[in-house]
């Protein structure tokens, strides 16, 4: 049985070993520590999905207030990570928490629901189009260290 469960206190334990698992550039405390202000901020979300009791996926969502390409208006509902363990993957569960996004985002009054990938990521890119995403821009980013 799928279940998914909002963040909450009692799961960000859970959540933030799962976001190692998507950020391996992370530790396990910077993750706590982003989760526990996620929670006291009240800005943004996360929602877990469970199969048989085990935690397997995650989505986390923000409100960005900044630029954000292809958005109409400002704030907009942003995920800014999505996470399924590989046993899981192309089975529509990603599916499922983009539905779960969606009603959150609506619940808080957005009228879009943004994300990003990066180009050589060709699996998110076909999941986002298929999950009824349009892409808006490609950019390419440069860095100039002055040392």
């Amino acid at each position: 049985m799928l279940f998914i469960l909002p963040l909450q206190p009692s799961n960000i334990q859970v959540v933030a070993s799962l976001a190692v698992q998507l950020w391996p550039d992370t530790s396990l405390d910077e993750m706590l520590s982003h989760y526990q202000e996620v929670l006291e901020l009240g800005e943004g979300t996360c929602f877990l999905a469970y199969k048989e009791g085990q935690p397997i996926g995650f989505i986390e969502l923000s409100i960005r207030n900044d630029y954000v390409e292809g958005a109409d208006e400002l704030p907009v509902a942003y995920i800014e990570g999505l996470y399924i363990d590989s046993d899981y993957r192309q089975k529509g569960l990603g599916q499922m928490l983009i539905t779960r996004a969606e009603q959150w985002a609506v619940q808080q009054g957005f009228r879009q629901l943004c994300s990003d990938v990066e180009m050589e990521n060709q699996l998110s890119i076909l999941f986002h189009e298929k999950a009824g995403f349009t892409e808006a821009a490609r950019i390419v980013c440069f860095v100039k260290n002055l040392d």
